[in-house]
């Protein structure tokens, strides 16, 4: 039964919000790492996501049925009801707020709230089941947790915050539309509105490019303002080069299916790779280019 409860959860949506929070502490921190701050944030940003995960799994029971790889999922087969899933969810979120609105900070806190209200509300409620743009605005939830953990440790929104921002809510596009093609027949016996699916796979494939492309450009502009050095640069720049490559020979793949996995995994790569580049990529001094 703890098993179940565990994957009401996401696990790997954790993990990769784990990872993502990691990275922008590990920024913010510029080589000199509080652990017991890390902690607190960590966990607290854990909790949060996975309270709203719950919730995703709650409301997306009719949804659920349809696709091949959630049809297990404990709501769905019945083995836990919606009241305790949801009861669940609410030890969880109220946990993990507390931890970040009494020991990490406001900003820290704010930025939660931000991620959990978009991706339960609007992304959940409402455009994932309507809108084509329901990745665009589910990304403002993904790109939350690193903006969380950097501020955590820096106390304020600074040029390198909306940065990270900026750039991780692009990523979400091209990782995201990686696995509606991959599970695209998933997606459309459940009817989900995304791009893929609403408009084409070659069209998914172009704005794909295009997004990585608009990732490079922003987040290359940490090393711009002086947030990072050049083991950043050439780090980042080479990975962001190998997944242009990827997205150009998408275009020619003769299964679209195994092209999107091995994009969609690459994206996985990418990410988790950059988040620990950052507690080599610090300067000193480091910038102080406040916005709020």
């Amino acid at each position: 039964m703890l098993k179940k409860y565990l994957f009401l959860t996401k696990p790997g949506i954790l993990f990769g919000n784990f990872v993502t929070t990691l990275g922008g502490f590990f920024l913010a921190a510029q080589g000199s790492v509080d652990f017991l701050l890390l902690f607190l944030t960590l966990l607290g940003t854990t909790l949060v996501v996975a309270s709203g995960c719950v919730v995703n799994n709650v409301i997306d029971q009719d949804i659920d049925q349809k696709m091949e790889r959630t049809m297990n999922r404990a709501l769905v087969k019945k083995t836990i009801s919606p009241s305790i899933a949801l009861a669940f969810s609410a030890i969880l979120g109220i946990l993990g707020f507390a931890l970040l609105w009494f020991f990490v900070n406001a900003y820290a806190f704010g930025f939660a709230v931000l991620g959990f209200v978009v991706y339960v509300i609007f992304y959940s409620l409402w455009s994932k089941r309507t809108s084509i743009h329901q990745t665009v605005i589910g990304s403002i939830s993904g790109a939350s947790p690193p903006v969380i953990g950097y501020t955590a440790v820096s106390n304020e929104f600074d040029v390198a915050a909306l940065l990270i921002f900026l750039a991780y809510a692009l990523w979400q596009m091209p990782h995201s539309w990686g696995i509606a093609v991959y599970r695209f027949n998933d997606y459309k016996n459940a009817g989900i509105p995304i791009l893929p699916v609403a408009r084409s796979i070659f069209r998914t494939k172009v704005e794909s490019l295009i997004y990585v492309l608009l990732f490079a450009a922003v987040l290359n502009g940490l090393y711009c303002f002086g947030y990072t050095n050049m083991f950043f640069l050439i780090t980042f720049n080479a990975l962001c080069a190998y997944w242009v490559y990827l997205s150009i020979i998408g275009f020619k793949a003769e299964n679209d299916q195994v092209w999107a996995k091995n994009y969609f995994l690459y994206s996985v790569i990418l990410i988790t790779a950059l988040s620990f580049s950052f507690s080599f990529s610090y300067v000193s001094p480091a910038p102080h280019l406040p916005l709020f």
